[in-house]
C-alpha cells in the first residue's frame, strides 16, 4: 500500500475553498463597515461645526435662502461632500489593507506611497480652486452682472458654483501621478507624451472651457496650471523610466 497523502500535498477541498471565499467576503464587509462608519462620524462632526464652516466657505458673502427646507438640504449636502473628502485617506487605507494579500511586497509599498501623494495632489487642486479660481471667476461674473442687474445669489447656487470650480480642478491636479502610473505599466513613455503635447494642450483647453464660465480670463487662469501639470507629468514619467531601468540593472547584477 502506498503512503497516505500528507496535508501539504492534498488539494483544497470544496469546504476549504468556500472558507477562503467567506474570509474574503468577511474582510470586504469589514472594510465597508469601517469606511461607512468613518463617513458617518465625519458627517455628524461637519453638521455640529456647520455654523463655522458656512462663513468660511461663503467668504462672508450675503446669501439668500428660498425656504426652510433648503437649509436642511444645503447643510446635509455640504456635510456629506466634506465628510467624503476628509474620509478619503482612511477609505483608501482600508482598501489597501483589503487588497494587500493579493499584492507583492514591492507593489504594496508602491501603493502605500501613492495614496498620500494622490490625496495631497487632490488637496492642492482644491486649494487652488478655492483660493484662486473661484474668487476670481465669482467676482468677475458678479461685477459683470451688477452693471445691469441687482444680483441676489442663493446659497444653493453659490455652493453649487463653488463645487464646480474646485472639485474638477482637484481631480485634474492628479494628472501628473496618472501619467507616472501609466508610465510604470508601460502604456506611455516620455517621448510619446512630448509628441502628444500639442494635442494634450488642446484637450486641456477644452476641459478648462467646460469647467469654467465662458470668459477668457477664467479659462486662462485654469488652463495655465493644467499645462504646467502636464509638463510635470512628463518629468515624472521620465523619472519613472530611469527608476525602472536602475531597478532592472540592479536585478540583473544580483542574478
Amino acid at each position: 500500500m502506498g503512503n497516505p497523502e500528507t496535508t501539504e500535498e492534498m488539494p483544497l477541498t470544496v469546504p476549504e475553498e468556500e472558507q477562503t471565499v467567506v474570509e474574503h467576503l468577511t474582510e470586504l464587509r469589514k472594510t465597508l463597515i469601517y469606511s461607512v462608519a468613518c463617513v458617518l462620524l465625519l458627517f455628524v462632526c461637519m453638521l455640529l461645526f456647520m455654523h463655522k464652516i458656512i462663513p468660511f466657505l461663503s467668504h462672508e458673502h450675503k446669501l439668500v435662502m428660498l425656504g426652510p427646507l433648503e437649509v436642511v438640504k444645503l447643510y446635509a449636502g455640504i456635510g456629506l461632500v466634506l465628510a467624503l473628502g476628509l474620509s478619503a485617506p482612511f477609505i483608501s487605507w482600508q482598501l489597501w489593507l483589503f487588497s494587500r494579500p493579493a499584492l507583492t511586497r514591492q507593489e504594496s509599498k508602491a501603493a502605500l506611497l501613492f495614496l498620500p501623494a494622490i490625496f495631497g495632489s487632490f488637496l492642492a487642486g482644491i486649494s487652488f480652486g478655492f483660493y484662486v479660481v473661484f474668487p476670481t471667476v465669482y467676482y468677475f461674473l458678479m461685477g459683470l452682472g451688477e452693471k445691469n442687474f441687482e444680483m441676489m445669489v442663493t446659497a444653493k447656487e453659490y455652493f453649487h458654483f463653488l463645487v464646480m470650480t474646485t472639485v474638477p480642478i482637484g481631480i485634474l491636479f492628479e494628472v501628473p501621478l496618472l501619467l507616472m502610473f501609466l508610465t510604470a505599466i508601460q502604456l506611455v513613455t516620455p517621448a510619446k507624451l512630448k509628441k502628444a503635447r500639442k494635442y494634450a494642450i488642446l484637450v486641456l483647453a477644452v476641459v478648462s472651457a467646460l469647467i469654467t464660465p465662458p470668459d477668457f480670463l477664467s479659462q486662462l487662469i485654469v488652463l495655465i496650471p493644467l499645462i504646467l501639470l502636464y509638463e510635470t507629468g512628463i518629468m515624472l514619467s521620465a523619472f519613472t523610466v530611469k527608476w525602472m531601468k536602475r531597478r532592472q540593472n540592479a536585478q540583473a547584477n544580483v542574478t
